[in-house]
């Protein structure tokens, strides 16, 4: 029985069937489910919320309009996006709901699988269950129609591309998730290890400018100039509204601790750099692959606005850990409370109120992906060189 749930895992096909049909099963839900208030006696606004956020801005931007204002006829909440990320949701905006929302998830789930897919030294096994652990984490992003799995997976091809070599396609892939969410420029991290730093430098210059000047096929210069300027002002106002499922909700929530975003964002950054002292250990992949890891996880826990559906970054920085630890009980034991409290706390296995006292009053879905990024970065800083086994990362499940 073990073996042959082992090759079910191992067999590509059905990974990929899953997720597909996970992609379809989240938006006919999404369309199904009608309209729902975000306030008692509020206006209704339909389930895929967020697509409808997407989908609109791209026709604010040709109609000249301001996309950092409240649409409140139109759907619930800011657009937080740049205007590039407005052009490429054209390709969405332009076809039905019910077509454009199922395209958007498969586009998540399925650059998501392939980046995992991409990744060397792992086998179909290994591959599998890191996509299997992430996929409740999926579902819950793909239910609220976000770009997180998207984000999740450029990473993650990034440093496959890496690996090959690609720096070109490697720069784009890291390059696009700051053009969706700023905070993906911490993915440039990578580039540390990589030979020829200045043709990855020359990459994302081009690059940038490339998605910088997408936006002017659509609005004139003016125009444009306004829309950066009111996108920086909605960034600086929204800075201060909440703490999030974050590193800043935790110290606020358990300590009691209420100092400056920026200074815990500072020494995330400091903590996240120190690792990278242990320079004899930047030419194993098992090393490379862990800096990946902390990205994935770092952009999550120290984001003052991280929700429920941000965690499939996180969540899929924790499953490729795992799944190459070398399972030592404490590795375990974080492990299981992080599908146990990130993934599983935001389902019904967890009874509303406990979900309401509990869960979110006290950020427990970010603590076990806080105290992962911590053991990573002890991993990191001890990493003996030539610690793999062979080509492989370490002992699988």
């Amino acid at each position: 029985m073990k073996e042959k749930i082992s090759q079910l895992i191992a067999n590509p096909r059905n990974i990929i069937l899953l997720y597909a049909l996970f992609a379809i099963a989240a938006s006919v839900q999404a369309v199904a489910a009608g309209k729902k208030t975000y306030l008692e006696g509020g206006r209704e606004y339909n389930h895929y919320n967020n697509y409808t956020i997407f989908k609109a801005s791209f026709f604010h931007l040709k109609n000249d309009q301001d996309l950092y204002i409240l649409y409140p006829e139109e759907h619930w909440d800011l657009y937080k996006y740049t205007p590039t990320f407005s052009v490429f949701f054209g390709l969405f905006a332009v076809t039905p709901d019910w077509l454009g929302l199922s395209l958007w998830n498969l586009l998540n789930a399925l650059v998501l699988l392939f980046a995992v897919y991409y990744l060397p030294k792992l086998d179909n096994r290994e591959k599998g269950l890191i996509l299997l652990i992430a996929l409740i984490e999926l579902m819950t992003s793909m239910q609220n129609a976000q770009s997180n799995a998207l984000i999740a997976g450029l990473l993650i091809l990034a440093l496959g591309l890496l690996e090959k070599r690609n720096y070109s396609l490697a720069a784009l892939s890291i390059v696009c998730t700051a053009f969706i969410k700023l905070f993906g420029i911490v993915g440039f991290a990578l580039f540390i290890f990589y030979p020829q730093k200045w043709k990855l430098i020359l990459y994302a210059a081009l690059w940038t400018a490339v998605l910088f000047v997408v936006p002017l096929a659509v609005v004139d210069y003016g125009q444009y100039m306004a829309l950066l300027d009111s996108y920086r002002r909605m960034l600086a106002e929204d800075h201060s509204l909440s703490y999030g499922y974050s590193v800043m909700g935790w110290l606020h929530t358990w300590f009691s601790v209420s100092i400056s975003k920026n200074i815990v964002v500072l020494a995330g950054v400091i903590l996240f750099l120190l690792p990278l002292a242990n320079l004899k250990a930047y030419k194993d992949f098992g090393y490379r692959y862990l800096l990946l890891v902390s990205v994935l996880i770092w952009v999550v826990i120290f984001n003052h606005k991280a929700e429920s559906a941000t965690f499939i970054i996180a969540m899929a920085g924790v499953a490729l850990w795992y799944v190459n630890s070398e399972k030592s009980a404490l590795d375990t034991v974080l492990f299981i409370s992080a599908f146990v409290l990130t993934s599983l706390s935001p389902t019904d296995i967890f009874p509303r109120p406990v979900r309401e006292e509990w869960v979110k009053p006290y950020v427990l879905k970010a603590v076990p992906c806080i105290l992962i990024w911590g053991k990573v970065l002890w991993d990191m800083a001890t990493w003996r060189p030539g610690r793999e086994r062979g080509n492989d990362l370490g002992t699988a499940f």
